[in-house]
């Protein structure tokens, strides 16, 4: 029966998922002409999409907050590939990551395809990602990070790392940047491991894909978002990290199971 509901499951969810990306292609066709970096409209075929595919899988949502108006960026804690569902679910965000994802198949071409911002992790390319940076909130998109670096099991939030938040504190950015800090809170199934919708260090996508699929009985995931800062009101980088760690931390200690 697990592979039944695997099978139950899968198709509907990639059909769900491609499709939405060919029906976001053919409009992006005729929105990146007329808008430029502005996305009026593909944002809400990705938030669709992110929704249906809770429900496909079964996996309840929920989500805690209100998310922050306007441009600006957020951080949130990674436990899983389920994040870029959960995150897009509620808030029309996009993902900034590595610049080597953009080479992977299938998760690369879809990360484009949705306006994901592909950086370089070196010192030296600091005042080109500024310019990134203020280029995408200029046009009123909400970027988001993983300062933590990796994924974990979802049971804990590993210390954000201070030296992505540099480029915040350029005087172009820092007198206007807002930064909302958001949780995401996963519930396994009842009687499963704990760390079931985890997925981290050198685990394989395919069989947590598989395992997540089969479950009889799934469980939920909350997104909590806290209220957001400005990052004129700190000294430095390393305050600023350690404040938004504070509050995704607290979230996650606030929602998650006993």
């Amino acid at each position: 029966m697990g592979w039944v509901r695997v099978v139950m499951r899968a198709i509907p969810l990639a059909t769900l998922v491609f499709g939405g990306l060919l029906i976001l292609l053919l409009v992006r066709l005729v929105e990146r002409p007329l808008f430029g970096l502005r996305r009026p409209v593909t944002p809400f075929i990705t938030q669709f999409v992110c929704r249906a595919a809770f429900v496909l899988l079964g996996i309840r949502f929920a989500a805690h907050g209100a998310p922050m108006q306007g441009a600006g960026a957020v951080v949130a804690n990674h436990a899983s590939w389920l994040d870029i569902f959960a995150l897009n679910a509620r808030k029309r965000i996009y993902f900034v990551s590595k610049s080597e994802v953009a080479g992977w198949p299938g998760i690369g071409w879809l990360a484009r395809a949705t306006g994901t911002v592909f950086i370089r992790r070196d010192r030296g390319e600091v005042r080109s990602q500024i310019a990134i940076f203020r280029d995408r909130l200029a046009a009123g998109h909400k970027l988001l990070f993983f300062p933590e670096g990796t994924s974990t099991d979802g049971l804990r939030v590993l210390p954000f790392k201070p030296a992505l938040f540099a480029a915040f504190f350029d005087p172009t950015l820092r007198d206007r940047l807002q930064i909302q800090a958001v949780s995401v809170v996963y519930c396994a199934p009842e009687g499963r491991d704990p760390r079931f919708y985890g997925w981290w260090g050198d685990m394989d996508f395919g069989p947590h894909l598989v395992a997540t699929l089969a479950a009889k009985r799934q469980g939920e995931v909350h997104v909590v978002y806290h209220p957001p800062v400005l990052v004129s009101d700190f000294t430095d980088r390393k305050a600023l990290a350690k404040a938004l760690e504070k509050q995704v931390r607290a979230g996650l200690t606030q929602h998650r199971p006993a």
